[in-house]
């Protein structure tokens, strides 16, 4: 049998393949389902403070709503109050239980005590790590990469002064020097990175003229991204390395691991081919193991990494040049005549 075992922040898995944070990780079946097709660990379905808030605020809005109309309505409702994460967390801490695999929290917050607050309460139900969901949207051009990174290192740093299991953070590319801050983050002792997070962008429908709220899946090139920061991170930072965003199939994971990741996540590929398409993802990666020889994927991780290559440039500006060079065969190829 083949060595599919691979390690996420300090913890053995039994393959490289977590399922990732979506509403397909909220649901105790869908848990169970993940598990059963093969998932090595789970991440638990986004905590985000900014939708407690909001929710906060329509409660509070709908219990106000017929408030002192008539001197006898002053006291229509009893006395309310949002239960915040209270429903999240209890959810989290049936999951726990219902799953045998590792099982992360995901956290996404405002406030930096806010941040150290809810993580504190999800350690407490007894989860095996907890993802910091890191984004900032531009909103005010005043506001500098460097304040934006500094306020994100002090939450982090909090964090880990707080909590005792371990904290990985799932990051954009989108930094001034992505490599730069995420070896600030190394410093600061996060346990894994995950490489990358997927922004919902606005769309427009021009039929109805209203904004198109959709979900969208990955495609397959947007794998590239990761496996190119897996290649320049392998064996420079202590943290691990976790790739996510369009890995759909076996042998996009087997990209990943010989460019240096020590692991994936995958979510997209779930919802196209449901849940059972992680046995075929993990049954390919054996197949592509037994042709070439292979008996643990520890063999081949980092293999074609920036580290271990001749031709270190293949992670660099080189590759636009060594296409420009082959542009004749372009043309040959791909312009019909």
């Amino acid at each position: 049998m083949k060595n599919l075992k691979a390690t996420y922040m300090g913890l053995e898995l039994k393959n490289p393949i977590i399922a990732g944070s979506s509403n397909l990780s909220f649901d105790i079946d869908s848990l169970k389902g993940l598990e059963d097709a093969g998932a090595s660990a789970i991440v638990f379905k986004s905590l985000f403070e900014e939708q407690i808030l909001l929710e906060k605020a329509i409660l509070e809005d709908d219990l106000d709503e017929y408030a002192e109309r008539h001197a006898e309505m002053t006291s229509l409702f009893p006395k309310l109050e949002h239960a915040g994460a209270k429903e999240y967390l209890l959810k989290l801490e049936k999951a726990r239980k219902v799953v045998s695999v590792p099982l992360f929290a995901s956290l996404n917050a405002i406030f930096k005590e806010t941040w150290v607050e809810y993580a504190r309460q999800i350690e407490q139900t007894g989860v095996d790590g907890i993802e910091l969901n890191f984004f900032a949207i531009p909103k005010d051009a005043d506001i500098t990469g460097s304040d934006i990174e500094k306020q994100q290192l002090a939450i982090v740093h909090e964090i880990k002064k707080n909590i005792n299991i371990p904290i990985s953070v799932k990051l954009s590319p989108f930094y001034s020097n992505t490599l730069n801050f995420i070896k600030s983050l190394d410093k600061e002792g996060v346990d894994g990175l995950v490489l990358f997070n997927r922004f919902y962008n606005p769309d427009i429908d021009i039929e109805n003229m209203k904004f198109d709220s959709l979900h969208h899946l990955s495609h397959n090139d947007e794998s590239k991204l990761p496996l190119r920061y897996a290649g320049l991170l392998y064996s420079n930072i202590a943290a691990s390395i976790c790739c996510n965003s369009g890995i759909h199939q076996g042998t996009d994971v087997i990209k990943m691991l010989l460019a240096g990741a020590d692991c994936v996540q995958v979510v997209s590929t779930l919802y196209r081919n449901k849940l059972t398409h992680i046995k075929t993802m993990l049954h390919d990666i054996e197949l592509w193991m037994d042709f070439q020889n292979i008996k643990s994927l520890e063999e081949i991780r980092g293999k074609l990494s920036r580290k271990n290559l001749h031709d270190p440039f293949v992670y660099q500006r080189a590759q636009y040049i060594d296409l420009l060079i082959k542009s004749d065969e372009l043309m040959n190829k791909y312009t019909l005549r």
